[in-house]
């Protein structure tokens, strides 16, 4: 693979990371696939060197000494002699995922690792599925922590449920625009608002540009969160907030990311594909969406981004 395999190395891709590891074991464990597919493949041939060698003279009589020129093959480089070519490469991470959160994480290789801080200055959205269940309050709001706290849920409904996301989605609209610093009796304004372009300039707390119920059936509900700037430990607490709105209690039992900006749950390599050809494959394909987006994204009216 060699030299030849680094130069399809630069780029973004997405992999899928399982519940219950930790983004930093993710990214060596590619890290390692990857140098092991440069390492892989038999060493190019040596070079040859010229050699002389003291033996008798051909045709003497006399038993002469002369030195003959031979070629020998030269080892100074083969990989048993100075170790394999590459011992190192650096792997970035995007947005990250906690131990306990599963979903789409994004790695950039080489040259790609700059366009990770692209996309972070783009302020992109990310979609997530999050469920929780009604009647239980922990000290850390997720389905494992300790037990502080057991409540009634007969009264939940999903209208209920409905109005206080509704409620939730209203105010961080209104939240959205204050940190846009937008005018919104200008055209810009009206625009950016129009082609749902409206973003945060700079750091923000956590932002939900949606939310909405995909499934409800007590205790259990799942949400679609689209948000930014957001943590996976605020959005378990965000499903703590929502069951003491509700005159309950509740829980998150999984947060999955199911889109990070451009690239979806399709778009990522599961822990079988996580090998060189795959990865290479992966940012080949995903190369002119992620020119295309980056691009727009700089072309966004009022963005200060780049």
């Amino acid at each position: 693979m060699g030299s030849a395999g680094l130069a399809r190395l630069h780029g973004l891709f997405a992999t899928y990371k399982p519940p219950g590891l930790k983004w930093e074991l993710l990214r060596n464990t590619v890290e390692m696939q990857l140098l092991k597919g440069l390492n892989a493949g038999p060493p190019p041939a040596p070079e040859q060197r010229v050699h002389f060698l003291l033996g008798p003279m051909e045709g003497s009589q006399e038993k002469e000494l002369t030195l003959t020129a031979s070629s020998v093959p030269s080892l100074i480089n083969h990989p048993l002699v100075c170790g394999p070519q590459f011992t190192s490469l650096k792997v970035g991470v995007g947005h990250r995922l906690d131990a306990n959160a599963s979903g789409v994480l994004v790695l950039g290789v080489g040259q790609g690792r700059r366009l990770l801080t692209d996309m972070y200055n783009a302020h992109l959205t990310k979609d997530y599925t999050v469920r929780g269940l009604l009647g239980r309050a922990t000290d850390d709001f997720s389905a494992d922590g300790k037990l502080v706290e057991k409540t009634t849920f007969d009264h939940v409904t999903r209208e209920k449920l409905d109005r206080i996301l509704a409620m939730i989605q209203g105010s961080h609209q209104k939240a959205l625009v204050t940190y846009s610093n937008l005018d919104l009796k200008t055209q810009e304004a009206y625009e950016m608002a129009v082609s749902g372009f409206i973003r945060p300039m700079n750091k923000s707390p956590m932002l939900i540009t949606s939310i909405r119920c995909l499934h409800f059936a007590p205790p259990e509900f799942l949400l679609e969160v689209q948000c930014m700037h957001e943590t996976q430990k605020q959005l378990r607490k965000l499903v703590h907030e929502i069951g003491l709105e509700l005159k309950s209690t509740a829980v998150c039992s999984q947060v999955r990311r199911t889109r990070d900006g451009f690239f979806t749950l399709d778009d990522a390599l599961l822990r079988t594909q996580w090998d060189i050809h795959s990865i290479q494959d992966a940012i080949w394909a995903a190369a002119p969406r992620v020119a295309m987006e980056l691009e727009k994204s700089v072309k966004v009216p009022g963005s200060s981004s780049f």
